[in-house]
């Protein structure tokens, strides 16, 4: 039996999420907990994992589509299976053994389609012998709500819930296409959300059938974005290429109106596109372009997305197979929409590689060491001079600060801190620290240590304001949002419970989300509950900026690089003398409306004032 892929619940507030890239087509063979596809929520990018092992016979939501959660995204059943019922997971299979003359007028309102239907369906045996699979009457597929005649069941693979907030999804990239094999958790698509840009995995082990949801198209959570089925069996595209033309949301119904008059003259909307595989009808009308039509259309989709050079989002599996293969992937040119770099990209890259290394290329290496001898020389940006489509993630980011800047009155402090002392301790302890921890220690755990212990002592900066209510909530605990860069842009995951955590504790977490934030593992409950923000623009050599919270919080805490500087300070012996000290700036941007300036000032008091001191000892466990 066929088996529906769903978009799950990622998150506390996600109900929806964007597909963006498929890694599995229709026909592919897909193993259990193999990635069908990446989803993105506004929240975060995850895969989405086959829960079956099979062949993914149906794509039901395109890349770049945003559907909500619970929609079908794909069907994956077993080779030879049909699509059958996209979200009941194909119990049409059985129905299919029997001709479905009689039974398309009872799902098909008008009763006198029915005659219309059996008869061409006796003359296509003979006059259309393409479709090789359709050898039965085409009405046996009308039960068939996807409309899919691969000869057995499919899975719907479906957008998941990816995210708090994330209620759609934009699939960007399809990686497999109709008639490929796929095994569970093989990567189907690539899916971007306002948050975050994942893969969709395939629920189930078979093939790709049919792909619901073209590139650039967005989806809700839920959205049925293709159908997987049995190992071998024909993708949709093949074998009913004139099934489509109806709207999404009820294909069950539509089947038999969509599939049979295909071949006839008098019903005008299925017939045009049976008659022509017309790529264009398909982006000017993506409502009824229907799972078919995105289909027929994904393989040429990589080629609407040109250039593209640079540095792009990677998906997890392509870093991975660039690793294998030992492909630099900024020496990729991705062929993907926005640049993306593919699967095929880096594989073409090591073969030219390979082919390279085979024959002598005496011309390529001398100019290239000519630039070597100019250090001054600097070597331009691929992404100079050309134009690429805006990231979801990029316009969800542009979109909430523009928000919080427009919805809250934001304005910065700034203090100035000597951390000498706290610098000669962490120079002290800091390798069998990390021999002991597993990881560096860095300035920021102490940052962060102080931060959230200045929280519990001024609540108005762990709290959240709501204006029309009326109300403020002074949070109780304090879940600390570190910012991290990434390729994909910024992502904010969250320690939760920092303020119960030790120096060793926060070191290990901070790392630990930081690392997953950069190769897209975050889960939905370490992107959501946040309290109080802490961006470490030092770390890229920064003094200090004016960070911008995001809502609901009321303030952001900046932290800039830690650098060596003439001060004057009070010796107990000399008095007032000149000696190089460790300084750092720190500055704290906070809402106007729930913090004023004397609160900020007194906040910032209190983290110097720990810092200055430097007794760590404790948290360090010494």
């Amino acid at each position: 039996m066929a088996t529906s892929v769903t978009l799950p619940a990622l998150g506390e507030s996600v109900t929806e999420g964007t597909v963006t890239r498929w890694l599995k087509q229709p026909g592919d063979t897909v193993a259990v907990d193999e990635p069908l596809l990446e989803i993105s929520t506004d929240k975060v990018d995850t895969e989405i994992p086959s829960p079956v092992a099979g062949t993914l016979l149906e794509i039901k939501v395109a890349e770049d589509e945003t559907v909500e959660v619970g929609a079908e995204l794909a069907v994956i059943g077993q080779e030879g299976e049909s699509t059958g019922d996209g979200a009941s997971g194909g119990q049409a299979a059985a129905e299919e053994a029997a001709p479905a003359a009689e039974e398309a007028p009872a799902e098909e309102a008008p009763a006198e389609e029915a005659p219309a239907e059996e008869a061409p369906a006796e003359e296509a045996a003979p006059a259309a012998e393409a479709p090789a699979e359709q050898a039965a009457p085409a009405a046996e597929e009308a039960p068939a709500a996807s409309g899919n005649g691969a000869g057995g069941e499919s899975t719907p693979v479906t957008l998941p819930a990816l995210g708090e907030s994330v209620t759609e999804g934009t699939v960007t990239r399809w990686l497999k296409q109709p008639g490929d094999t796929v095994a569970v958790d093989e990567p189907l698509l690539e899916i971007s959300t306002d948050k975050v840009d994942t893969e969709i995995p395939s629920p189930v082990a078979g093939t790709l059938l049919e792909i619901k949801v073209a590139e650039d198209e967005t989806v809700e959570v839920g959205a049925v974005l293709a159908l997987v089925g049995a190992e071998g069996a024909t993708p949709a595209a093949q074998q009913a290429p004139a099934q489509e033309a109806p709207a999404q949301e009820a294909p069950a119904r539509e089947v038999p109106a969509r599939e049979v008059p295909a071949q006839e003259a008098p019903p005008a909307a299925a017939p045009t596109p049976a008659a022509t595989p017309a790529p264009g009808p398909v982006p000017q009308a993506p409502q009824t372009a229907g799972p078919q039509a995105t289909a027929t259309q994904a393989p040429p989709a990589p080629a609407a997305a040109p250039s593209g050079n640079g540095t792009p989002y990677v998906t997890p599996l392509v870093r991975k197979l660039a690793a294998e293969h030992g492909v630099d992937l900024s020496t990729v040119e991705g062929t993907g929409i926005g640049g993306r770099v593919r699967k095929q990209d880096v594989l073409a890259a090591a073969e030219a590689a390979k082919a390279a290394a085979a024959q002598p290329a005496p011309s390529a290496p001398t100019p290239v060491a000519q630039p070597a001898a100019a250090p001054e020389t600097v070597e331009p940006s691929p992404l100079r001079g050309t134009t690429e489509k805006l990231t979801r993630m990029r316009k969800v980011i542009a979109k909430r600060v523009h928000e919080s800047l427009q919805e809250t009155a934001q304005l910065t402090t700034v203090i100035e801190i000597d951390i000498t002392t706290l610098a000669r301790l962490r120079d002290r302890v800091k390798a069998d620290f990390a021999q002991r921890e597993g990881v560096k220690l860095s300035f920021l755990p102490f940052f962060a240590k102080a931060a959230v212990e200045a929280l519990k002592q001024h609540p108005k900066i762990n709290a959240s304001i709501d204006v029309e209510k009326g109300e403020v909530t002074y949070h109780d605990r304090e879940n600390l949002v570190i910012a991290v860069d990434t390729e994909a842009g910024l992502l904010v995951p969250v320690v939760k419970d920092a303020g119960d955590l030790n120096i060793a504790g926060l070191a290990r977490k901070i790392a630990e989300v930081a690392e997953k934030a950069r190769t897209g593992k975050l889960t939905p409950d370490e992107i959501t509950g946040g309290t109080f923000t802490l961006t470490n623009t030092g770390s890229r050599g920064a003094l200090f900026d004016t960070p911008i919270f995001f809502q609901p919080q009321v303030a952001i805490l900046g932290t800039g690089a830690v650098v060596k500087r003439p001060m004057v300070i009070d010796d107990p012996n000399l008095g007032e003398t000149i000696a190089v000290r460790h300084m750092v700036y720190f500055a704290l941007s906070y809402d106007h409306r729930l913090v004023d300036g004397a609160d900020a000032a007194r906040f910032l008091t209190t983290v110097k004032k720990r810092l200055e001191g430097g007794a760590f000892e404790a948290d360090l466990g010494l």
